[in-house]
């Protein structure tokens, strides 16, 4: 997934007046860090403003940029936000994103932001997540939505993240799938970043706690594959991003998971699939769909493989 030869990724963030400044600077140093360290322009960020600089949560604003309404050629946006954003209801707020939603690769929110683009109507029938300090809040106002406790969930074509200094996690597995564990391992010391946590960690044991293995590469691997549940990666994308070779990969997995790669991969989507089936009430097409499935008929035969029972058994 080495990017060296491509244009730079071009990442759009809109800070909305009284934005967390903490998120704000987890969420762009990272990405200043990497253009430094390769040498190269990898990521190029365009800041949006609402015609005059956003003021942060502290002193400092961010000036300049393009206006709030554009919507210029971008590979992921981010609006990051502070203080309630349950009580922004901006219509054309609402509509611009909704146009970036469908002219950018990937669109996502920081801190408050995620709670913008749910009441912007963005986040149906995706996972999410937000700053437990407005998890409460936004679960009452939108009961319908796939709302988890955890640092980021990625889900196809929508990134959430709760803010904090969780963006610096976010970023890190952003530039491990472009540029490889080695350089997001650089990038990551810079700031003396060196516990990076997975996206699941408010609500589970680190890693490699719960895999048992130090593996540095098989840890890689299994972090790419809990961040591409809906949209799953090939084994060759996995051992690419954790630097070693399919076979070496394989063998890592067996000897530690006890099973293949993709085997363990497929394993991790049945999972999530169960979940949504008791805790969601997204239909049987669509958790295919949130879990990678081709089909609900391919769905269907893969959990009943694997569980011994049809899906639909744990909606009776």
């Amino acid at each position: 997934m080495d990017k060296r030869d491509h244009a730079p990724y071009r990442i759009g963030i809109y800070p909305v007046p009284g934005f967390a400044l903490l998120s704000y600077a987890c969420t762009v140093e990272p990405l200043r860090a990497a253009n430094l360290l390769s040498g190269r322009m990898l990521y190029e960020v365009v800041h949006f403003q609402p015609g005059t600089p956003s003021p942060s949560s502290g002193a400092a604003e961010v000036a300049g940029g393009m206006a709030v309404g554009e919507v210029p050629p971008l590979d992921l946006f981010l609006i990051i936000a502070g203080g309630d954003p349950a009580t922004i209801t901006d219509k054309r707020l609402f509509n611009w994103l909704a146009r970036l939603a469908r002219a950018t690769r990937q669109i996502g929110g920081v801190s408050g932001g995620p709670v913008i683009l749910a009441q912007a109507g963005l986040m149906e029938g995706r996972r999410m997540t937000v700053h437990w300090e407005h998890a409460p809040a936004l679960a009452e106002l939108h009961p319908g939505l796939l709302l988890e406790r955890r640092l980021f969930v990625i889900d196809r074509d929508r990134m959430t993240c709760g803010g904090g200094t969780a963006p610096l996690d976010l970023m890190h597995a952003l530039i491990t799938e472009h540029q490889g564990a080695s350089f997001a391992r650089q990038v990551s010391d810079w700031f003396l970043h060196t516990d990076i946590r997975a996206a699941a960690a408010p609500q589970r044991g680190g890693l490699s706690e719960r895999l048992g293995t130090t593996s540095a590469p098989l840890l890689v691997a299994v972090g790419a594959m809990e961040n591409h549940i809906a949209d799953p990666l090939s084994l060759n994308q996995l051992a690419g991003m954790a630097g070693v070779s399919q076979r070496q990969l394989n063998r890592l997995a067996v000897a530690k998971l006890g099973c293949t790669t993709m085997a363990y991969y497929r394993q991790l989507r049945l999972e999530a699939a169960q979940r949504l089936l008791t805790h969601s009430p997204l239909s049987l097409t669509e958790i295919a769909l949130a879990t990678g499935f081709s089909s609900s008929a391919h769905f269907s035969r893969a959990f009943s493989e694997a569980f011994g029972q049809p899906p639909s058994s744990l909606r009776n």
